[in-house]
């Protein structure tokens, strides 16, 4: 009896569990990503070195925005600081952002995007960021954000874990203002 009990649970929990994972695939797996058009600046959200710096450079470099702002809550990053003290063809802007969260990040782009007049923001941030970033930046700057992905390839055990920490992320986000 007890046994038919834990089997029944398990697979309540896997049933749970997999009905998750799907609702959650467009959110997490499949944001919605925009074109690159355009805009007044490129804002590279902070995380791991997956390509995003590169991409946000790479579209600068194309002409797409005048400037590229770098979150910098790294206090010893090598690449980082190359790109913050390097000589390019545009404005590189490098910040920390307070508090060093996307939260901080879409206060300093609202900050920026007064003073300087933006309607349009190129934001770079990977997969499954993007549609917590989406809500969070949009919370911040009623601007245009256009989202893009360098697409870096993540284990099994990475998505798992970004399905619970963007979760988690988003529910603390409905708690708060910018």
């Amino acid at each position: 009896m007890r046994r038919r009990r834990l089997v029944r649970i398990g697979l309540v929990l896997v049933a749970v569990v997999a009905v998750t994972v799907t609702a959650l695939r467009p959110v997490y797996v499949r944001p919605r990503t925009d074109a690159p058009a355009p805009a007044d600046a490129i804002l590279v959200l902070g995380g791991a070195h997956d390509g995003r710096e590169q991409l946000a450079l790479r579209l600068a470099h194309e002409g797409l925005a005048p400037r590229v702002l770098v979150s910098n809550p790294y206090e010893h990053s090598a690449m980082i600081n190359r790109i913050c003290h390097g000589g390019y063809s545009f404005e590189v802007v490098c910040f920390d952002p307070s508090p060093r969260t996307t939260r901080g990040e879409g206060r300093e782009l609202a900050s920026l995007a007064r003073a300087g007049g933006w309607h349009r923001v190129i934001v770079v941030t990977f997969t499954p960021h993007i549609s917590r970033a989406r809500y969070i930046l949009g919370k911040c700057w009623a601007g245009e954000l256009l989202f893009a992905d360098p697409a870096p390839r993540l284990s099994v055990a990475r998505w798992a874990y970004d399905y619970i920490y963007q979760s988690a992320g988003y529910v603390k986000a409905l708690f708060e203002g910018c």
